[in-house]
């Protein structure tokens, strides 16, 4: 449904982001009803407890109910096809891989542990061959052994792309360059497990056999998508409405955008897994509608934090902050928030139409409109986020979006226009998800700036619930003419090829299920990700990925909003609480616990 709300609602949007933004002035230096951050009368850690480092570590009991909220369901429940940083938090509780993130806060999060794999890879071959040995005592929900076949057939589900489409196909790409196989449901041969990269000498090896060198490899073994899948288990597209579980938790039930409960699985073994501590008996999770009614029902104790663990929207953020900031943690996020200009629609073919949307923004409002410089983040200069090898920081502005021009440039967006042909401007639609209060503020702020230049642009509120399909698919993309669209993304894993290779690289052009939404086909940027690949020194790699975010700048294909930090919320009863890199700066889901079973 398309809503252009009046300048009124407008602005009370953004007095209410600015609001906000004072409010975390004061919390940033210990202000507001909790003294310093410290701990308040309803037993919260405290503001920031949980930032970096453990809250309530040694509070943590076994049992109860840990109940999660969100405002939007997961793309896919499927470890297959999930391709939402949240669903990959949480699927560990269902699965496991060979190797997977340390449970440590901060930057301790983003390193490898392993998991199925008794230990880490022996890499031989000049980094072209990957051999682990499982665990003893690994097994699937009805006791049986978990087997080297069972991750094999899991990982050749990633070339099912026309049936099981939306997750991340890197090791697809790595593995089978050339597209030779086909995937496990067109497979020829008898136990359906024909890919010739995968080893299974026996059920406890596997050896991953790379016709090149690639230097994040291991990294990528450590995605949900590299997870098992028992054959016999395996119902194709509607796996994810309940997948068969390696890990201390069960599906019970789930109802799609309703509900989802997962239960103990009392065939595993705390033996065989070091990572997960499984503390409670039961795992809820609730979604709603609206985020505004999410925030309320996480401030009344009615949840213990939200899945989607993307920040509180404007008006729970003002309500927390005044009267619970002893329960909140305002970490940096590994997401940068953006507008994306789909080539597909004119007059975006045009780097000059693109560049005019760049210059005529009001960064400033943008920001205030995401929540100010602590909530909302410091303002996005560029595309690579900082805790990615190879990032700048606000060190690299060609646009100059932090400096000179941040409250936009007028006279620099009308000379892009005259250049790109479009002197009077034109129209367009930003499409925003429908969910998201803190994106169609932005979008309402992009619509005020952009009408200053005499860009027309209306807001196309799509379901939330349904992005991969809707502008994860460019035919439809360019049907609906959306010439901009509001969106975020974070680190797969923490480097240039795990953030901007689905974004960025002609080859992750999808018909469905797609992220490269600017739908760019630039020579020397895939060349580049192909030299990244095969670079294995840190100092080599750290400089392509600089010189990738440069080209991708400098074809004015993105309009960044800000390097994100957010709000989250953390709830009286939850135990073992850390904020990690490994998840983007969100909360590490697979240990949380709580202080007493309710």
């Amino acid at each position: 449904m398309t809503t252009q709300r009046t300048s009124g609602r407008r602005k009370q949007a953004l007095a209410a982001a600015a609001a906000v933004a004072a409010l975390l002035t004061t919390a940033a230096c210990g202000g507001g009803n909790d003294g310093n951050g410290g701990g308040s009368k309803n037993g919260a850690a405290g503001f920031d407890a949980a930032n970096n480092k453990v809250a309530q570590a040694s509070l943590a009991k076994k049992g109860g109910t840990l109940r999660f909220g969100g405002a939007q369901d997961a793309d896919s429940w499927d470890t297959t096809r999930g391709y939402y940083g949240f669903m990959w938090n949480f699927s560990r509780y269902y699965s496991r891989q060979l190797v997977t993130n340390k449970t440590e806060p901060g930057k301790a999060g983003a390193e490898l542990t392993p998991d199925l794999a008794s230990g880490l890879a022996k890499v031989s071959d000049g980094g072209k061959t990957y051999t682990y040995t499982l665990r003893d005592g690994v097994t699937w929900e009805d006791g049986k052994a978990i087997t080297s076949k069972d991750i094999k057939y899991g990982i050749e589900r990633v070339w099912a792309q026309d049936v099981l489409s939306g997750g991340p196909v890197y090791l697809k790409d790595v593995l089978d360059p050339k597209g030779a196989y086909k995937g496990p449901y067109k497979d020829t041969s008898k136990d359906k497990l024909g890919l010739k990269a995968i080893d299974t000498p026996d059920d406890k090896t596997i050896v991953f056999h790379l016709p090149k060198a690639n230097s994040d490899f291991e990294e990528m073994l450590a995605l949900v998508s590299a997870s098992p899948v028992r054959q016999d288990k395996d119902t194709k597209s509607k796996y994810g409405l309940h997948p068969f579980s390696s890990g201390p938790y069960k599906f019970q039930s789930y109802n799609p955008g309703k509900d989802l409960t997962l239960v103990r699985n009392t065939s595993w073994k705390a033996s065989s897994d070091p990572v997960r501590k499984a503390y409670p008996d039961k795992i809820t999770v609730k979604f709603f509608s609206n985020a505004n009614d999410l925030d309320q029902r996480l401030i009344n104790g009615d949840l213990d934090l939200d899945i989607n663990q993307t920040g509180m929207s404007p008006q729970g953020r003002t309500t927390a902050l005044k009267q619970h900031k002893a329960n909140l943690d305002n970490p940096v996020s590994g997401y940068i928030r953006y507008a994306v200009f789909p080539q597909s629609v004119k007059p975006f073919d045009n780097a000059e139409c693109r560049k005019a949307v760049i210059y005529g923004a009001d960064h400033v409002s943008l920001q205030t409109a995401r929540g100010g410089p602590v909530a909302g983040g410091d303002i996005g200069t560029n595309m690579l986020p900082p805790s990615v090898a190879g990032a700048e920081g606000q060190k690299y502005d060609p646009y100059g979006l932090a400096g000179e021009n941040k409250n936009g440039n007028v006279t620099k967006a009308k000379e892009a226009l005259k250049a790109c042909g479009k002197p009077n401007g034109f129209s367009t639609t930003i499409a925003v998800r429908n969910n998201k209060p803190v994106e169609v503020a932005t979008a309402q702020s992009l619509q005020a700036s952009l009408k200053k230049i005499g860009i027309t642009a209306q807001i196309d509120q799509y379901d939330g619930s349904q992005t991969t399909g809707i502008i994860g698919s460019p035919s439809n993309v360019k049907k609906k003419g959306y010439g901009i669209i509001i969106m975020g993304w974070g680190p797969d894993f923490p480097s240039v090829q795990g953030f901007g290779l689905p974004l960025w690289d002609s080859k992750y052009i999808l018909q469905s299920g797609n992220s490269n939404y600017a739908l760019i086909k630039d020579k020397t940027i895939d060349g580049l990700f192909d030299q990244y690949v095969n670079t294995l020194d840190d100092a080599g790699k750290t400089k392509v990925a600089t010189e990738i975010n440069h080209k991708v700048m400098e074809g004015g294909y993105y309009l960044p909003f800000v390097f994100e930090k957010f709000i989250n919320w953390r709830g009286d009863n939850l135990a073992n609480v850390y904020t990690t890199d490994g998840y983007s700066g969100t909360y590490d889901f697979v240990n949380l616990g709580l202080k007493s079973a309710k």
